[in-house]
């Protein structure tokens, strides 16, 4: 069976070039004589390889040497607790809320201390970003939190917002090396690794040294203090071997493809592609605001639950695979993150060029 287009929001779409070499190492990494799903964590030979893949992520994101990278488990979802017990010193912390995700953050956050929802898009379904050049920003807040890249409806902060010299912590599991970035604007930028850089299972958390401390909330477990990990360079358990191995391979596909300006520019390309024919298809229809279009992730509508359910089913048949929207919006979703090929693109537009025609 040839390979299908795959535009799932996650676990989604890795490069052919990484799976092809995670094959051919799968019974033999490297004269080692086994797989790395066999190998101690303890061992020379994966000591390599999450050394290699730190440094491949330092050096992709300019990661200044005052912050630790922290290859952790438990995925997005864990740190949305992980967050507060080792940062609420103060037990108070404000939220910009943007989606499900950053409103599960927000509500977990909330079994900590006392937390303020600064800014929402809610309102309208969280179809755009909220203003927040000028936040009120609570005085004794530990810290801002937001969702960079909103998976579910399609929405990416621009621009980040003024967090009036609070901490700024950010989740970027949907948008994570699709563009350069500055982490010193962030004292926490993390993210689940299952959508734009490998398996399910991983999640890297890059945090400034000042914030690891001993100081935590109470009763915060062991392994859920960033101290434990930092201490222990990501190796205090054993950690997710295989995924951290398939993400050093992304790191190193990702240097050869031209580093994150040109992942951008690629990027660009192909959303201006999707975006440019659903602002002129009299059938389909975007559902974010221009200005807070994500380049990763693009959830479109015709209007017509039924003639939604037709397109999912017959672009699933033309080899055009997961493109059904989140449970809590309905319509249809395409991810094209890294790995997605323009070509991947040209196909889907294709596709709804020729639905529209029949359908419309």
């Amino acid at each position: 069976m040839s390979r299908v287009y795959n535009f799932s929001a996650g676990p989604a779409v890795l490069p052919e070039e990484v799976l092809k070499e995670a094959a051919d190492e799968m019974l033999d990494y490297r004269g080692t004589g086994m797989s790395v799903m066999e190998m101690s964590h303890r061992s020379k030979a994966f000591e390599t390889i999450i050394q290699e893949a730190e440094a491949d992520l330092r050096e992709l994101m300019d990661i200044p040497d005052n912050y630790k990278v922290l290859f952790l488990q438990g995925g997005a979802s864990q740190q949305f607790a992980m967050i507060p017990m080792n940062l609420m010193k103060n037990r108070v912390a404000d939220y910009i809320v943007t989606g499900q995700w950053a409103k599960k953050a927000a509500d977990e956050a909330e079994k900590y201390g006392t937390v303020n929802r600064s800014a929402s898009s809610a309102d309208k379904t969280f179809s755009y970003i909220p203003d927040c050049s000028d936040l009120p920003v609570s005085e004794d807040a530990d810290y801002v939190y937001i969702c960079e890249n909103n998976t579910i409806y399609g929405t990416k902060f621009k621009e980040l917002p003024n967090t009036k010299g609070k901490t700024l912590v950010a989740d970027v599991s949907s948008c994570f090396l699709s563009e350069p970035v500055d982490v010193t604007k962030y004292g926490v930028i993390y993210g689940g690794v299952q959508k734009n850089i490998g398996p399910a299972g991983v999640v890297i958390v890059i945090i400034r040294e000042d914030l690891i401390t001993e100081d935590v909330l109470p009763g915060t477990p062991t392994m859920l203090k960033y101290k434990t990990h930092a201490d222990a360079d990501s190796l205090y358990n054993t950690p997710p071997a295989y995924g951290i191995y398939i993400c050093g391979k992304v790191f190193k596909w990702l240097k050869k493809m031209g580093g994150l300006s040109a992942m951008k520019e690629k990027n660009e390309k192909k959303a201006k592609l999707l975006y440019d024919f659903l602002d002129e298809s009299k059938l389909f229809k975007g559902t974010v605001e221009k200005k807070d279009r994500s380049l990763m992730n693009v959830p479109f509508v015709t209007g017509d639950k039924d003639l939604d359910a037709k397109f999912v089913k017959e672009a699933k048949e033309a080899g055009l695979e997961n493109l059904k929207g989140h449970r809590t919006v309905g319509g249809m979703r395409a991810s094209i993150y890294n790995a997605m090929p323009y070509e991947g693109v040209e196909a889907l537009v294709a596709f709804m060029k020729k639905f529209e025609e029949e359908n419309a």
